[in-house]
């Protein structure tokens, strides 16, 4: 078996191999670029993995003027910048110890070593620079038949770094198969280690949420996240019963997936707990908030734009269980465009201060009650 895609044939990335491989180290890309392009999905990141030592490939990039960038060369991780993309490159490796959050690695000379302290089967796959795939623990059948399957023992691999619980069911609903239903080592293992979640840094909890929550369909994923015990340790005060009838209504709606808006729909005070950015909790807020109030359509998005007021309608239907109401989106397109006829300056000085303010606020309201149609004649005559 072969893979093959136009990122592997790049002259830069091709270039990076051979300046690796120059001594006689292997090569191999691996993960997220050889998994994809078997699955026929986009490729985002390239990852390669050598038996070299960092300094060896530190030189053998230089060697071959191609710029190294150290970005995690304490782990073995070297970033090799070619044709102005980033090749990352690491040293195989194998555990030493480990916490449930971070371990210690040694170098390896051995892809085996290398396979077996990855998380799950489809992540162990490899490829040469020439497409050949090199499998050292089967995980093409697991991929084939898109079973998330972790490596050897689940309950071992999920100690050895409890994100991997949630990182099970990420995985589940970006490559899994739903109609096989999820890996019963994998589900009875992250149920019998919920302790431990409580050890994790709310960063990589936040990073791996949303990753969760953009994938086509997670509504099966974390209802088995849920079923576990795991939702409630991570999440507290969460809920997905939305979940599932919102991603119908974005279907029905041609909304693309939205982890925001898909947090919105768990409820629960997660910002602060997932650490979000400010530009996400706000976006956050705003949902929530404007999904409680009497807004219609064409207020939310004069209000908060066609995409945001979309979004609440989503929302609100999901929380009430009615269909999506197709004819909100003529609604939604002339809030978006309309543009209150009215200034300060026009009022002035009859008004000025609190009282300006309230007139504005007072034309304003009437002017959203006509449909926008009112005009600034209408509205200071």
């Amino acid at each position: 078996m072969r893979v093959d895609g136009p990122w592997r044939r790049n002259k830069a990335t091709q270039a990076v191999c051979a300046a690796i491989a120059r001594d006689g180290a292997q090569a191999l890309f691996v993960g997220g670029c050889v998994r994809n392009t078997l699955l026929g999905a986009e490729v985002s990141d390239i990852d390669i993995a050598t038996d070299a030592t960092p300094e060896q490939v530190v030189a053998l990039a230089q060697a071959a003027g191609i710029k190294p960038v150290p970005t995690g060369i304490e782990h073995g991780t070297v970033t090799l910048v070619a044709g102005g993309i980033p090749h990352e490159v690491t040293t195989f490796r194998r555990d030493v110890e480990t916490d449930g959050r971070r371990a210690v690695v040694a170098f390896s000379t051995r892809v085996e070593d290398d396979a077996s302290r990855r998380d799950f089967t489809m992540n162990a796959l490899y490829a040469l620079p020439d497409g050949t795939l090199i499998d050292p623990l089967g995980g093409i059948t697991d991929l084939q038949a898109r079973h998330v399957r972790f490596i050897g023992s689940a309950e071992d691999r999920i100690r050895e770094d409890y994100l991997r619980s949630l990182r099970f069911f990420r995985f589940h609903a970006w490559y899994g198969d739903p109609g096989n239903g999820m890996d019963p080592d994998a589900i009875a293992a992250i149920a019998a280690n919920l302790d431990g979640l409580e050890s994790l840094s709310r960063e990589r909890v936040g990073a791996e949420t949303l990753k969760l929550l953009a994938a086509p369909d997670p509504a099966p994923a974390v209802a088995g996240l849920r079923s576990t015990g795991a939702l409630a340790r991570l999440l507290p005060g969460a809920d997905d019963r939305v979940l599932a009838p919102l991603v119908h209504l974005e279907a029905e709606a041609g909304a693309a997936p939205d982890p925001i808006r898909r947090l919105a729909a768990l409820g629960g005070d997660l910002a602060e707990l997932l650490r979000l950015s400010r530009a996400q909790a706000g976006a956050l807020e705003r949902l929530r908030d404007w999904t409680g109030r009497a807004a219609q359509a064409g207020e939310l998005a004069y209000r908060l734009g066609a995409d945001a007021a979309r979004d609440v309608l989503l929302l609100r239907h999901a929380l009430m269980g009615t269909p999506w109401d197709a004819a909100a989106t003529p609604a939604v397109e002339q809030g978006a465009a309309a543009r209150f006829p009215v200034a300060a300056r026009d009022l002035m000085p009859a008004y000025t201060g609190p009282a300006l303010g309230a007139r504005l606020a007072e034309l304003e309201r009437r002017w959203i009650d006509s449909g926008f149609a009112l005009t600034r004649d209408d509205l200071l005559g």
